[in-house]
């Protein structure tokens, strides 16, 4: 008992500390989860008072433009429940919203033990199993988030897990599993493809019914598929109930059927199609199917296993490709692979894949410490004077030391990105002190100023000018946020200062590199950010010359 404590303990202080450099929300994800974490909290249900993408109404301009609207078109809701106890409990905090992801992700540091110990490794290789998951490598500035890493990480695990004990005869593992399964498809859409190693597992037990006793069965199998019924049914009732459909921002194709990721983000021209992807061409589709695989392999090793530990995993997953201990896993992640390159290749490079590759991690440094072993027993064959239990130990510690390092890197270079983006938002909203609290913006992450500053808004359409204009009417918009990092580019030239319509105000606040500066300021250079007011009155001042 000892041991998966000071791993849980290990892993919780991880996070505490990574989340003490950087405790709000970064980036669209979390931003969203939080948002509607503080609305379940305040009693306002399931909704948003802003538009962090278009395919939340529908992938266009819709008829009857309003705010606040329904959420989670999108994104599954786990992620926003677990904080609302929390909230309740320590107020609308960032404290409140990061806690339940730290708790949640620091189990899979221990939970990795387990498996380890399940599947016969020593109790040095578990415990160095233990420390991987506890702070994997680049990876690990994520799980301090309020996003759904460590949840999903802790949940994949376990189902997998279950799968593997069922294997082995474990009925009750077994049955668990759907209900795991079912929690981690509430955190992701795509956590249903746990449940492929389930039913292969079945239908290989099927197959040998007649040999050999089966080791799960119909009853189990039907069990496992309620415990997953159960806690997804409520959830596709609302979805179905709320907007007619179980997967709702896929029904205008932006999510399936794009052929490159700027489509996502616009409102005009036709919606994306099986026809539109088809009429690309085999050569295009089959170039970024591959882009999408290679994109996969290239983020699952460069950021958790920093390279040097991704052939050890493929050793050790070799090894074991027959053990029932790691053949679910095995299973998953070459669906997960597949899926990612197949369908959602042009999404791979953007977050969506290591979302989900997360839940990859507790089995992938198992497999790369017993390829560890195995690499040591090969070298020991040509220089026999090696001890081979010491340079196994030698050379897993000095494993488990370079993940870590690599941990503390990443975490510097990400949240230094994260604190300069929080930074130059923070001046934004600063100019904004005095606007009135129901004043609408269009920006790039509308999520991140209706977190920071209880502003509604609407994110800026990777489109024309003209329906950029149309959005903002339609919305009623009174001011625009552009950023120089995330800009579309029908609205370069405004920030570079090179075009200003009618509608729009001469500049209220320019941020520069160093400095903000005040409005009519000579910028040698495109700016950082600036904001302006939207002027559609004739009579509104704000945009007087």
């Amino acid at each position: 008992m000892a041991y998966p404590l000071v791993l849980f303990l290990v892993a919780l202080g991880a996070r505490i500390v990574t989340g003490a450099a950087f405790i709000d929300p970064a980036y669209p994800d979390s931003f969203y989860y939080v948002n509607v974490a503080h609305q379940l909290a305040a009693g306002y249900g399931f909704s948003v008072d802003y538009i962090w993408n278009f395919v939340d109404v529908g992938g266009r301009l819709p008829d009857l433009a309003v705010l606040p609207i329904a959420s989670n078109a999108h994104w599954m809701p786990l992620a926003s429940l677990v904080q609302v106890p929390f909230i309740w409990l320590l107020g609308p905090t960032a404290l409140a919203s990061a806690l339940p992801f730290w708790i949640i992700g620091a189990l899979a540091a221990p939970l990795t033990f387990a498996i380890a110990r399940d599947a016969g490794l020593s109790r040095f290789q578990a415990v160095a199993g233990g420390l991987l998951a506890a702070i994997p490598g680049a990876v690990s500035p994520y799980l301090s988030q309020p996003d759904n890493f460590g949840l999903f990480m802790t949940l994949a695990a376990l189902s997998l897990w279950a799968c593997s004990r069922g294997l082995k005869g474990d009925r009750r593992a077994f049955a668990l599993g759907g209900l795991f399964v079912g929690l981690a498809t509430l955190s992701r859409n795509d956590g249903v493809l746990l449940g492929v190693p389930f039913a292969l597992a079945f239908l290989l037990d099927l197959q040998r019914r007649g040999i050999r006793r089966p080791s799960i069965g119909w009853r189990t199998a039907l069990l496992c598929a309620g415990g997953f019924l159960l806690v997804t049914a409520a959830w596709w009732i609302r979805q179905l109930d709320v907007f007619g459909s179980l997967l709702p921002s896929g029904s205008s194709g932006r999510i399936l059927w794009i052929t490159d990721y700027r489509q996502l983000y616009s409102i005009s021209g036709p919606s994306p199609s099986l026809s539109s992807f088809l009429a690309q061409g085999a050569g295009p589709i089959l170039a970024s199917r591959l882009g999408g695989l290679i994109s996969a392999v290239v983020i699952f090793a460069g950021m958790p296993l920093l390279l040097f530990m991704a052939p050890l995993t493929v050793i050790g997953a070799w090894l074991r490709r027959r053990d029932p201990n790691f053949a679910p896993w095995l299973v998953y992640a070459v669906t997960l692979f597949a899926f990612s390159a197949l369908l959602f290749a042009v999404h791979v490079p953007y977050g969506t894949f290591i979302h989900s590759a997360v839940g990859l991690l507790p089995h992938a440094y198992l497999a790369a410490i017993l390829g560890i072993g195995a690499a040591v027993r090969w070298v020991a064959t040509r220089r026999t004077r090696w001890d081979v239990q010491r340079a196994t130990r030698v050379f897993t510690v000095a494993a488990v030391a370079g993940v870590m390092l690599g941990a503390v890197g990443g975490s510097v270079i990400v949240i230094g990105s994260w604190q300069s983006e929080h930074d130059l938002r923070e001046q934004v909203m600063a100019a904004l002190s005095g606007v009135p609290s129901d004043d609408r913006l269009m920006s790039a992450d509308a999520g991140a100023y209706e977190y920071l500053g209880d502003r509604p808004g609407i994110v800026t359409p990777d489109d024309p000018l003209d329906v950029v204009e149309s959005a903002m009417k339609a919305y009623d918009i009174r001011w625009l946020v552009l950023e120089r990092d995330h800009i579309v580019a029908s609205l370069v030239p405004i920030l570079s200062g090179a075009e200003r319509p009618a509608w729009l105000s001469a500049p209220k606040l320019v941020v520069n590199d160093d400095t903000p500066t005040g409005a009519g300021a000579s910028v040698p250079t495109l700016p950082r950010a600036a904001l302006y007011a939207v002027c559609f009155d004739p009579t509104d001042t704000r945009c007087a010359p």
